[in-house]
């Protein structure tokens, strides 16, 4: 029997995964006092926030629709909906805005950023392969790609610091 996702659970791993992104920027935004910094998170919190409501329509369009997302196929054993659960760093996990405390230095803050970026990157690879494009899968590719210009941003933050 083929595995199947409830395409709204995925879309609120999703969804979560991106409030947990814009809370964790919105925090970092406040460690910082330098303008540039401030901004710069801002700016992720506000394209976090675009992403959330794409989750948000692409799963208001599916309530009319069928509600089971299929499987990628035996063969995508990684794909598995326990090992897609288990990819949502940014979702499913404790409020990755805990985990800044104040006392970490923007070096650190910019490497957690990568991290967390790059781990929500790898779900929503997964989650495209569930997605058909009638779906919205050219919604995850885009939204895959202002991911990685995240990672690009902050990198570039990062190495002007290291």
């Amino acid at each position: 029997m083929d595995a199947t996702f409830d395409a709204f659970e995925v879309f609120e791993i999703a969804e979560q995964i991106e409030r947990n992104g814009a809370r964790f920027y919105r925090k970092a935004a406040q460690l910082f006092d330098a303008p540039a910094i401030r901004n710069m998170f801002l700016e992720l919190v506000n394209w976090e926030t675009k992403h959330q409501e794409v989750f948000r329509d692409m799963k208001k369009q599916l309530s009319d629709k069928n509600s089971e997302l299929p499987t990628a196929g035996a063969q995508d054993a990684m794909f598995t909906p326990k090992a897609m659960a288990g990819l949502a760093v940014f979702g499913i996990k404790p409020d990755p805005a805990d985990e800044l405390t104040g006392r970490e230095s923007i070096v650190d803050v910019l490497k957690k950023a990568v991290k967390k970026e790059k781990d929500s990157i790898v779900y929503y690879t997964g989650l495209r392969e569930f997605v058909s494009p009638q779906q919205g899968k050219d919604k995850i590719d885009d939204i895959i790609k202002e991911e990685l210009r995240h990672i690009r941003i902050l990198s570039q933050s990062l190495e002007q610091r290291q």
